[in-house]
């Protein structure tokens, strides 16, 4: 039996609590089904690399494969695959992340960090790059070409939060709700703005601006791992410091007050969280849907609401499903590339819409 508190949480019975996995239980099932996922991620391919070579090619052991053979492998291995599925796993642990601070900020399974426009600025921010380099005015840009789009994205999402910011924030007080609805305008405008992009766009920077707002990773290197993987580390720090406030939260912000929470300084460090990681995502794949609801609202079910121990499983469930997305979303029509969004919204959709269903259910509708 459970009972409903705040919207779109439930307090279970001491009974429903006791079936629920320990954290060392739930930690140690999602890191081994990452490394999982991930042997399986290294092995298929357009170049694929046998279970039996594997270990030669990661230097664990010998081999009677050719020469030839060992250096195709070390190169696709360590220079293509290597870095890509760990760019997939914390561009998942950022999103999954993201997503579980703002539902519990927000107090609303449906929350999304799409919903405040950071993914809709770095977008827009994107697009404005890819026209601008491929112009005569951008002509002595095209060198940096690489590094310049993911740049551009992480800027237009920190212009983007800087606004918002500004927007919901008066005399140290951040409104909620202001944030929200100020986050829908700026990305009904930036939104707008990648209409006129792709309104003037010619072909071939329509394929390119296309394939970046699908989200895709096949532009991961060690030098953009390495960048954002900072930042996860970061934030997944910092979340230890917000977890009891958000669990407390879910009562209320009076409740919260009152309780000891500091709820401005929660909301301020939350809202930078939520702008950052999404915004750094942004950056590396492009726009990447559902990953921030689905991720959180299924471990709620199986862990329960605790932020202390779903916030790093947000983050180590998010990795699996987004190596998962990114190792059918290259081989599935290989050679060719299939763009990640595309299945992320093909399986977050249809979950997306049974929990408006459950929530429609338990509000009596």
């Amino acid at each position: 039996m459970t009972t409903i508190v705040g919207a779109g949480h439930a307090k279970p019975s001491r009974g429903a609590v006791s079936m629920r996995p320990s954290a060392i239980v739930t930690i140690t099932i999602l890191f081994l089904a990452l490394l999982g996922i991930a042997i399986v991620a290294v092995t298929v391919g357009a170049a694929g690399i046998p279970l039996a070579r594997l270990p030669a090619a990661l230097g664990f052991s010998t081999t009677d494969a050719t020469d030839a053979v060992l250096s195709r492998d070390q190169l696709v291995l360590w220079s293509i695959r290597i870095p890509r599925i760990a760019a997939a796993a914390i561009v998942g642990g950022l999103l999954a992340t993201s997503g579980a601070i703002m539902q519990g900020l927000f107090r609303n399974p449906l929350a999304d960090p799409a919903l405040v426009g950071v993914s809709s600025g770095g977008a827009f921010a994107a697009a404005s790059a890819i026209i601008l380099i491929d112009s005569s005015f951008g002509e002595s840009l095209r060198f940096m070409q690489n590094e310049l789009l993911p740049m551009a994205a992480f800027a237009g999402s920190l212009v983007t939060t800087f606004i918002l910011y500004g927007i919901a924030s008066r005399s140290g007080r951040t409104s909620i709700a202001i944030f929200l609805l100020a986050g829908l305008a700026i990305a009904a405008i930036a939104n707008a703005g990648l209409g006129l992009l792709v309104f003037i766009a010619d072909d071939r920077q329509l394929r390119d601006i296309t394939f970046w707002l699908l989200g895709s990773l096949s532009g991961a290197t060690w030098a953009k791992t390495a960048t954002i993987a900072p930042v996860l580390a970061i934030g997944l720090i910092a979340c230890l410091s917000i977890g009891r406030g958000l669990d407390v939260l879910v009562l209320g912000e009076s409740e919260a007050f009152h309780s000891g929470v500091n709820v401005e300084r929660l909301k301020r460090i939350s809202i930078v969280l939520i702008s950052a990681m999404t915004g750094v995502a942004v950056s590396i794949c492009g726009v990447v849907g559902f990953i921030g609801i689905v991720v959180p609202h299924l471990l709620r079910l199986v862990i329960g609401p605790g932020h202390r121990l779903l916030l790093p499983a947000s983050a180590l469930l998010g990795a699996v499903l987004v190596v998962g997305a990114d190792t059918l979303a290259r081989t599935i029509v290989a050679p060719a590339e299939m763009p990640i969004g595309i299945l992320t919204a093909a399986i977050g959709a249809p979950f997306f819409l049974a929990i408006l269903l459950r929530q429609r259910g338990l509000a009596g509708l």
